[in-house]
């Protein structure tokens, strides 16, 4: 199986790399600024922008399955409609595709949302992810939308690199304590996806892992597992900062889970803490961590 990584110099888009060379399958990935070249891929240039430079790459690639991990922030005309037109070329080659999207594309007012949950973004971000899901699922039905939430792993991703920052005292900033996620390891991401792209299950999906946590909550478990002192945490209130987004929202991925093989495991199982906090004489227990979500 020939797989095209759409978005591969990115975090999730490396993993998917890795896990899809290691499976055997002939891998291709675009970039839109430079690509890893520690990757033995085939890269290819790609501005999603460009509806020429996306058939292009079709035809040159010839893919059995598209995995778009793009990530454009809120560029209307990367994360909305790059996505569309990537559909749009996808289903004139006649290629599967799964197009990875965002618990952005919720307000939080419901708090619990499942796949059949509609879209009622607050942000330009959510808006883009939820009009990217809309236009692919017209034009082409087959396709897979994954929702997912916050991707963590290997210390890489960029709430890791927040943490340790805020922890050492290398930036400024705060972790907020009301603003609840459901993460996801990239790992158990990447697989998941990988799984779909190997099937034939269409429309909506949510891969998220089952526990909720706040984004202080989560640092602190980023925290003790890399032997940072957690206390040194700022909090914050994203209720009283100028950013505005959602503040609860909990992908519920059980019936998604149902189809899958790979487990997708809750933040407290992949961030076990493995080292004694630095300035401290013992190990800290997870404060705020037990009970209800």
């Amino acid at each position: 199986m020939t797989t095209l990584i759409i978005g591969g110099s990115g975090f999730l888009g490396a993993e998917l790399i890795r896990q899809a060379n290691a499976a055997g399958h002939t891998t291709a990935a675009t970039y839109a600024t430079r690509p890893d070249t520690e990757a033995p891929t085939a890269w290819h240039l790609l501005d999603l922008r460009d509806a020429d430079s996306i058939d292009a790459v079709l035809t040159r690639v010839r893919p059995d399955v598209i995995v778009n991990a793009s990530s454009g922030g809120a560029d209307w005309q990367v994360t909305a409609q790059g996505p569309i037109r990537l559909a749009i070329a996808a289903a004139k080659h006649g290629i599967r595709m799964v197009h990875v999207s965002s618990d952005a594309v919720f307000s939080g007012t419901r708090v619990h949302y499942d796949e059949s949950s509609l879209p009622d973004p607050t942000t330009p971000y959510g808006a883009a992810k939820a009009a990217a899901e809309t236009g692919i699922l017209a034009i082409h039905p087959q396709a897979a939308i994954v929702r997912t939430s916050l991707i963590i792993g290997h210390g890489c991703s960029a709430h890791e690199k927040l943490v340790h920052e805020l922890a050492t005292g290398t930036r400024d900033g705060a972790l907020f304590t009301d603003d609840i996620r459901c993460p996801v390891h990239v790992t158990d991401l990447a697989a998941a996806l990988l799984e779909l792209a190997a099937g034939d299950a269409a429309g909506i999906h949510h891969v998220a892992g089952p526990d909720a946590v706040s984004r202080h909550e989560l640092g602190i478990l980023i925290a003790q597992r890399d032997g940072l002192d957690p206390t040194r945490l700022p909090t914050a209130l994203r209720a009283d900062s100028p950013h505005p987004g959602p503040l609860d929202v909990r992908l519920d991925s059980r019936a998604t889970q149902r189809i899958l093989r790979t487990q997708l495991r809750g933040v407290r199982q992949f961030t076990p803490p493995a080292h004694r906090p630095r300035g401290t004489g013992r190990s800290l227990a997870p404060s705020g961590l037990s009970g209800e979500h």
